[in-house]
């Protein structure tokens, strides 16, 4: 996985979180502003979560922030492939993946800024993007599965008597 921070010059505002490659971002370390961050979730990232239906892929996420006094915005844009597992034939199969997300923060009882969440985890939030645009039922399009499994599904195939008039 690999992350860059481009909008800042303040180094500890990010840093990684042991042993699950996440990358948070502490609000309350970072100045009032817009904060721009490049995330790329990659094989190893997905390899490493359990119970995912994502086997593998590669995604450019790209987060921009925009801290203010009493709130934030943060805008998540995703865009790459991932590998799932076919339905059907049970190979993997790839997925093109593109959306963006907008996240608001507003609480009118805040007293500063120091009130909001201290940390943001922006490698979970792209995750969570990516993964809520994985279709219910994923299958190759027609006479893409393997074809030896389409054989056998074929032979297993039960065929229900036509009713009568």
């Amino acid at each position: 996985m690999h992350i860059s921070k481009k909008s800042s010059t303040f180094a500890p505002d990010f840093a990684p979180m042991s042993e699950q490659n996440h990358y948070i971002v502490n609000l309350s370390r970072l100045p009032i502003g817009t904060h721009s961050f490049d995330i790329q979730l990659d094989d190893d990232f997905f390899a490493s979560l359990e119970k995912s239906e994502i086997l593998s892929g590669t995604v450019d996420c790209k987060a921009t922030l925009n801290l203010r006094e009493e709130d934030y915005q943060l805008n998540i844009a995703v865009h790459g492939t991932v590998f799932v597992v076919c339905d059907r034939c049970l190979d993997p199969m790839p997925l093109d993946i593109e959306d963006e997300q907008e996240i608001f923060s507003e609480d009118e009882n805040l007293e500063n800024r120091k009130s909001i969440i201290d940390n943001l985890d922006l490698t979970w939030l792209a995750y969570e993007i990516v993964s809520i645009n994985i279709p219910i039922v994923h299958s190759h399009q027609a006479g893409e599965c393997n074809k030896q499994m389409e054989l056998l599904l074929h032979d297993h195939l039960c065929a229900e008597p036509e009713p009568e008039n």
